[in-house]
């Protein structure tokens, strides 16, 4: 999982496996960058492994930063992750977009 706290805001990007087994290291980091000032973004393109954690740890920090007045954005949905949300109960994208924000196509 990499962090870039040097960005304005904070940018991370998801490590492959996003599975209960690696979900502390994902919250620890997670963490710190909602200490930041500025808006998260968090790029899901190289998950290639995720669980019912992975899906309630990024509802709870979209949640947590809508809560502190800050933008937390989702980039590139990785097919597995969007999959995993699905099964997660997030019928469809439409539902996916609602409950986790998203940029998307370089907006």
């Amino acid at each position: 999982m990499t962090f870039d706290p040097s960005e304005a805001g904070a940018a991370l990007r998801l490590p492959s496996d996003c599975s209960i087994s690696s979900i502390r290291t994902i919250h620890e980091t997670i963490q710190e960058a909602l200490g930041r000032q500025g808006p998260l973004e968090i790029d899901c393109s190289n998950v290639n492994r995720a669980d019912l954690t992975a899906i309630q740890l990024l509802l709870s920090t979209a949640k947590t930063g809508e809560a502190q007045g800050r933008p937390v954005v989702l980039t590139e949905l990785s097919e597995v992750l969007r999959n995993t949300m699905q099964r997660a109960g997030f019928a469809d994208d439409e539902m996916i977009d609602q409950n986790f924000p998203q940029k998307k196509g370089g907006s």
